[in-house]
């Protein structure tokens, strides 16, 4: 007499009764239907427990992948319950954190404010935290359940290896130090020795130029010849950000803080320099209102995220940049004055190529070299009548223009030497001219104005110009041609 044990509709086993003699066997018989009975709650019992059995292993196998998976990941994870008991820690946090630092890691984090959001049911997002000499950039998630909270979930990085990713990803001219600045006139080198003197110092930094003289390639140097060279060097540039992101772009924000801000909110520029520089390109075209908060910054070492109260404090050197003439905008009112005085404890003027004339073949042969190597070509030089061309041209456009036209001409010539029927109109025709700024700018505008209705695109004017496409919006701006 025997029933089928069923697990999920599929037989495993059998349980039965059996008779081992003729006596035993007339007593199954009278009895059947009760043992019968028996027999199927028996096996409803058996079928019930290795049910439990099969769910507990795929539990312990699924908790087991779990952990497996929150060990492989790159942050610290601590799970406590509502009591502030730890529940659960990721290996990262074991070998960052001993026993003792964790506890008081979740005490000092857990401060009233931030509790009374997390028992609100709120997440907060990459907030910088520091213990014992570290910083971390943490997260603090509760955990829900049946509309109740349960826990708290805190992720955690170290903000040195955030640093290092950071670095790695703006490794851009990340080797530039002032050996691989080319130049030997004497203003340009002026203009090096300070820059050298100052990367010795902590001081805020004004870079002056016009475009395409090299302000960033400075910024570098002093930054990769500073204490600060294993941290991040981050760069901002202030007129091509429009003036609506600008301010989330350096401060950052909270999920929320606005209509159509980022889930999870973001890290602004100020917080990934930490422990690096910061660089303010075009700090001319940062607006009134931002230059307060700048201020802020520079005289208090804090800054808040928009849509927070909360103060995190910041150490970073700031290096700035610009091609106006901030004494002029003072005077008119659109640059504060007190922040003015803060950035230019430290002024470097970077001359125009135009008074760097010494430089002009130094730099072509150094660039003709460059773009062979970027292109696969092998062009040996220039002809004389192609030198007196670049010495005599104006070069509104700096180094960067002179870049750019080198390139045009690698792209162009088949030949051992760059000729002169390859060189652009735009240089012959300028050969030998005497041009006044104000001529310079007259022409400027009408090449603008030219090349924007020439070309579909402000992109293929810009480079057509020889010019970036930040500089070509702020040139357009400058000469109302919109």
């Amino acid at each position: 007499m025997c029933s089928p044990i069923l697990v999920e509709n599929n037989v495993v086993g059998v349980i039965g009764l059996v008779a081992l003699s003729e006596q035993q066997k007339i007593q199954l018989n009278n009895n059947k239907e009760n043992l019968i009975k028996f027999l199927n709650k028996m096996s409803d019992m058996l079928s019930t427990k290795i049910s439990e059995m099969n769910i507990c292993e795929k539990q312990n196998l699924l908790i087991k992948q779990i952990e497996t998976i929150i060990n492989s990941i790159d942050e610290g994870i601590i799970a406590i319950d509502l009591d502030k008991n730890i529940l659960f820690k990721n290996k990262i946090i074991k070998d960052i954190l001993k026993e003792e630092e964790t506890n008081l890691f979740i005490s000092k984090l857990l401060q009233d404010d931030i509790y009374k959001d997390i028992l609100l049911g709120r997440e907060i997002k990459n907030i910088q935290f520091g213990i014992e000499n570290r910083n971390f950039l943490v997260s603090i998630k509760p955990i829900v359940y049946s509309n109740k909270l349960q826990g708290i979930i805190f992720s955690l990085k170290n903000m040195k290896d955030i640093n290092k990713i950071i670095r790695d990803m703006t490794l851009i001219n990340s080797d530039t130090t002032f050996d691989s600045i080319i130049g030997k006139s004497e203003k340009f080198l002026k203009a090096i020795e300070i820059a050298k003197k100052t990367s010795r110092a902590d001081s805020t930094v004004l870079i002056l130029g016009e475009s395409g003289t090299g302000k960033e390639l400075f910024a570098r140097a002093i930054h990769n010849e500073s204490k600060r060279k294993k941290r991040p060097f981050v760069a901002v540039n202030c007129a091509a950000i429009p003036e609506s992101l600008l301010e989330s772009e350096l401060f950052g924000f909270e999920e929320g803080a606005f209509t159509g801000a980022k889930k999870g909110g973001k890290i602004g520029k100020f917080e990934l320099a930490q422990g690096g520089t910061l660089f303010l390109d075009e700090i001319g075209d940062m607006p009134l209102h931002l230059q307060v908060k700048l201020l802020r910054v520079l005289q208090e070492k804090y800054i808040e995220r928009i849509g927070s109260n909360r103060q995190i404090e910041v150490d970073i050197r700031i290096i700035a940049a610009t091609h106006k003439n901030l004494d002029e905008m003072v005077l008119k009112g659109e640059f504060r004055q007190d922040l003015y005085y803060r950035l230019n404890v430290i002024p470097i003027k970077i001359p125009p190529l135009r008074e760097r004339r010494d430089d002009i073949k130094v730099l072509m042969d150094y660039i003709l070299n460059k773009c062979c190597l970027k292109l696969n070509k092998n062009i040996k030089g220039f002809t004389e009548d192609v030198y007196e061309i670049f010495l005599n041209y104006h070069w509104p456009g700096n180094v960067r223009e002179l870049e750019n036209i080198i390139e045009y001409l690698v792209n162009m010539e088949n030949g051992e030497y760059i000729t002169f029927d390859k060189v652009p109109e735009k240089l012959k025709s300028k050969k030998g001219e005497d041009i006044t700024i104000f001529d310079l700018k007259y022409h400027e505008k009408n090449l603008i104005k030219e090349a924007l209705k020439k070309f579909n695109s402000k992109d293929e004017a810009a480079k057509a110009l020889g010019i970036g496409r930040a500089t070509l919006f702020r040139k357009i701006k400058e000469y109302g041609l919109n």
